[in-house]
């Protein structure tokens, strides 16, 4: 097993990773901003080394500051946690070729899922279903683009090929506004991703959002660790996660599963990663692939009694996966609510000092957060404080006990998203499940006009 971790992230990711290790008995290195010094995670630690002002972009993204951390403190391996330097390949790289282990796939692997025309034609070598569109990148012949978006079918969407997180996206609904927007979307691509390739795909007009998580290790093994709905987003961000996804056939499931158990084999993908889809009249389109732990794993470990972050630990040592496809069973439902320091209804970010923190219990209950009573949020970093989980038997007792544990949550001093996630407990749809991924900014729409 790896002898110490550097945990190359913050917040609460950063105390789920140094968790994870402490209970495989592994010494861990929290590298810091001079913002986060007085973090729980960075006091918990076995070492910790300031690694830049509190910019982002002078500390934790800052590639030679974090090799040199790990350098000084002999660590054996680098976790990347999710978001900052966790998708970048030229990151993985270095650290691979400084001599420590990247607990995350190859570079290579990051690379080819990173470019979205690389990853759908792996994903349809693979059998992979995805949205109809392009075939590849977007040529530069006007005539060919108009061809191509009258056989999709308007609407359409255009997206930047080294996309994500939203941005770099924008829907076209008629043939008289596409060449502007190809253009538009073109010079934003190489502005937020430094590459103008765009694509184009079919723009669904109710789907829903429904990721796989599968796990896989460099000897040829890869399972599938069931599905999670993450359609509750506002502009492409994901407020509330829940697994497994309501109403969905179970057989299809499993189909689409293996399919992607099969695609990391096929592409030699190692660790844990998680396919993306849009969901629309029982059929599933693949998005993108996340090459890194989620926000909201906790909902999967809990139904399937699976630690995710252990697994990446363990695969990263080059161990063989320690299950088969037939021993994960899924049991029971979890629901997982951000908790944001944010305004709840204009989503502007509330950072300041926590007043007074009181964090819910009782049965079912898992609260992944970094924050305590004093703590200062800075303004520097994302929003989310925390993360609130409850399991039940079914659905409805997740729910019942998700209601429960927000009544009892207390985040004084900064504003939280925690009156929003109250409403949604006892929204009509919610309950139902099933609906799309535009389906809370509607509700939002249409709650600031009444």
């Amino acid at each position: 097993m790896i002898d110490k971790v550097l945990i190359a992230n913050r917040g609460e990711i950063a105390l789920r990773i140094q968790r994870a290790c402490r209970e495989l008995g592994i010494k861990t290195v929290a590298v810091h901003s001079e913002a986060d010094a007085e973090a729980k995670y960075v006091r918990l630690a076995d070492e910790s080394v300031c690694i830049g002002p509190a910019s982002s972009t002078l500390s934790y993204l800052n590639i030679p500051a974090v090799i040199s951390a790990a350098e000084v403190t002999d660590s054996t391996a680098i976790h990347p946690g999710y978001g900052f330097l966790s998708e970048n390949a030229d990151f993985a790289e270095r650290v691979q070729n400084s001599g420590f282990i990247f607990i995350g796939p190859r570079p290579e692997t990051i690379r080819l899922m990173g470019d979205k025309v690389c990853a759908k034609d792996a994903m349809k070598a693979s059998g992979v279903p995805c949205v109809p569109g392009s075939d590849g990148a977007l040529p530069d012949d006007d005539d060919e683009i108009m061809r191509i978006a009258k056989q999709t079918g308007y609407p359409v969407i255009l997206k930047a090929a080294g996309g994500g997180g939203g941005r770099g996206m924008r829907v076209v609904h008629t043939e008289a506004a596409l060449l502007n927007a190809v253009s538009m979307t073109r010079q934003e691509a190489q502005s937020f991703f430094g590459n103008p390739m765009i694509y184009m795909e079919k723009f669904l007009q109710h789907p829903r959002h429904i990721e796989i998580q599968v796990l896989a290790d460099e000897h040829g093994n890869a399972i599938y660790l069931g599905e999670r709905d993450c359609s509750m987003q506002r502009r492409h961000q994901k407020v509330l996660e829940e697994a497994p996804a309501p109403g969905l056939d179970p057989k299809l499931r499993d189909k689409i599963g293996e399919r992607c158990a099969e695609a990391c084999r096929k592409i030699g993908y190692r660790g844990a990663g998680t396919f993306e889809f849009l969901y629309e009249d029982g059929e599933f389109f693949f998005i993108e692939m996340n090459t890194r732990v989620q926000v909201e794993h906790p909902v999967t470990e809990l139904i399937t009694g699976v630690d995710i972050v252990q697994e990446q630990l363990r695969i990263a040592a080059g161990e063989k996966l320690r299950y088969k496809q037939k021993e994960i069973h899924f049991r029971g439902h979890a629901i997982e609510c951000r908790v944001n320091a944010e305004d709840p209804y204009t989503f502007v970010p509330s950072p300041g000092r926590i007043t007074q923190y009181h964090v819910p219990g009782g049965p079912g209950i898992r609260v992944d957060s970094h924050v305590y009573h004093n703590y200062f949020v800075p303004p520097h970093y994302d929003s989310m404080i925390g993360k609130l989980i409850a399991y039940g038997d079914t659905r409805e007792q997740a729910i019942a006990r998700m209601r429960t544990a927000l009544s009892e949550m207390v985040v004084d001093g900064v504003k939280t998203n925690l009156p929003l996630h109250r409403d949604l407990m006892h929204d009509a749809a919610f309950l139902q499940g099933g609906f799309s991924i535009h389906y809370l900014e509607q509700m939002l729409a249409d709650r600031k006009k009444a």
